[in-house]
Formats: structure tokens, C-alpha cells, sequence
């Protein structure tokens, strides 16, 4: 079946508003409470969302800005999340959820009708609008997480997962190269129960690695918001057992991951 932009759309558009509505809630005290990403406010996980919406709108509709936005953040020593947090945090609560209100609107709106295999240019290889739009659906959700596990909000799992889950498991070769590692030559099979009770699978069906479990826990553990030892995940398999300890469905540098909740 074509992917869909507008499904696409949709479904980032519905991720984002869980997350508005407990962003709403807030107190101006509250959006600087510290996250479980180690040195991050509330504030800094949603300059994080609003910054790269605009920067990868940019990405699809001027390329050539994008590609000088590049180029001027590698020669300042790349990207850096740190350093970008930091630049926004003299912003106010409402100023930053006004910020994440118009660039998510924005970013919608501009990939809405484009063609979902038309190629964008990135900070790793170029990829297709529709990748880059289940990116932020994955980004959304990973640090929306931060922000319900912060204010002790019920972060409600959907059909949406499949998102996160699709591009972690793309993403195992790049998990690899970001610690410096050789990817094994080794198939793994990927079986999650949805939230509706439904498989999703991904590898072939007669892989001996394999991971297995929730769709939710295996979402927490490749996007590294939880540990490996708080979920409820069968592994099997010499590879498999590597990859869950070093994958990330985000790009960048490797993952410190969070410690065991118990």
C-alpha cells in the first residue's frame, strides 16, 4: 500500500495534540522541571520538537537554506541538542508553547502535499518527505514521553507506535554505526502486540534472532526512555541481544540510555 502524507499528517497532528494538552496544563514553574533526559527541562524537550519542525520544513521547501544551515552548524562543531536547548531557555512557558504551536502547524501544512518518495536533505543521508515526517511523528512521541513521565501524566499508547517502531527498526544499521560498531550479518525478526491486539512484524519469518513483546516497550527501548530491565521484552539471539543494547531510532550521536526504574 503508497504511504500516505495526509494518513501521515494525521497522525502526527493527533500525537501532537496529547502532548498540547498537557503542555497546556502547565504552570511557568513547571515547564522548567527536570525530565529524565539527563540536564533537560520540560521547556528544552519542546524547543527540541519546535526547533527541528522549522528546520526540516526548511529541509523540503528550500534545501539550498537548509544545506547553508548545515554547513554553518558543522563548522561551529556540528549539531548539538545541548547547545540549541540552551539557546531558548530564556523563553517563557506560553512563548514556547506558542512556538511549538505554529511551527507544528506549519510543518504540516508544507508536507501535506508533497510526494511522500520525493528525497530531503538531512544532517545524515538524505531521505524520503515521508521518513522525515514519520521522524517527528517518533520525535513527538519520544520526548512527549519525557514530558508525561515528568508531570506523572498516562502517555496513552495508539495505533501510532507502529511509527516509532518502523523507524527504530530501520534505524539498527545506524545504531551500530554510531558507537563504531560492525553490523552483523544476522537477520532479526521483530513481533509486536499493538495496542489493539493486532501483529506488527517486521524481518523474516524464520529468523532465529528475534525480539518480541509490547509494541509500547519495544517503543520505549529503541527511542531509550526506558531500560531494557523495566520491559516487558522477549530476545533471542546473539545479535538481537547487541542490538537492543545499542539501538536508537533517533539520529545523532550514541545514546547514553536511562537506568533501571527498580
Amino acid at each position: 500500500m503508497p504511504v500516505s502524507m495526509t494518513a501521515l499528517c494525521d497522525d502526527l497532528a493527533a500525537e501532537s495534540a496529547e502532548l498540547r494538552a498537557v503542555l497546556a496544563e502547565l504552570g511557568e514553574s513547571e515547564w522548567r522541571l527536570e525530565t529524565p533526559a539527563d540536564g533537560w527541562s520540560i521547556l528544552d524537550q519542546v524547543s527540541h520538537l519546535a526547533f527541528f519542525d522549522d528546520v526540516a520544513l526548511r529541509s523540503a521547501t528550500d534545501p539550498e537554506a537548509f544545506t547553508a544551515e548545515k554547513a554553518a552548524m558543522d563548522a561551529d562543531g556540528g549539531v548539538s541538542p545541548d547547545t540549541i536547548a540552551e539557546r531558548f531557555r530564556s523563553m517563557s512557558g506560553a512563548e514556547m508553547l506558542a512556538w511549538f504551536d505554529e511551527a507544528r502547524a506549519r510543518l504540516i501544512a508544507g508536507f501535506r502535499d508533497l510526494d511522500p518518495k520525493a528525497r530531503v536533505p538531512w544532517f545524515g543521508p538524505p531521505m524520503a518527505a515521508a521518513s522525515s515526517l514519520t521522524a517527528r511523528i517518533m520525535e513527538t512521541w519520544a520526548h512527549g514521553q519525557d514530558v508525561f513521565d515528568t508531570v506523572g501524566a498516562v502517555h496513552p499508547p495508539s495505533g501510532r507506535l507502529r511509527h516509532v517502531a518502523h523507524i527504530g527498526v530501520g534505524a539498527r544499521a545506524f545504531s551500530y554505526l554510531a558507537h563504531g560498531l560492525e553490523m552483523p550479518d544476522v537477520p532479526i525478526r521483530v513481533e509486536l502486540t499493538a495496542p489493539d491486539g493486532s501483529t506488527w512484524t517486521w524481518g523474516p519469518e524464520d529468523a532465529a534472532d528475534r525480539v518480541s513483546g509490547p509494541a509500547e516497550d519495544f517503543a520505549l527501548l529503541i527511542t531509550q526512555r526506558r531500560h531494557r530491565d523495566d520491559l516487558a521484552l522477549t530476545v533471542v539471539g546473539e545479535a538481537a541481544t547487541e542490538w537492543v543494547r545499542i539501538g536508537q531510532a533517533f539520529a545523532g550521536e550514541a545514546g547514553t540510555g536511562r537506568k533501571p526504574l527498580s
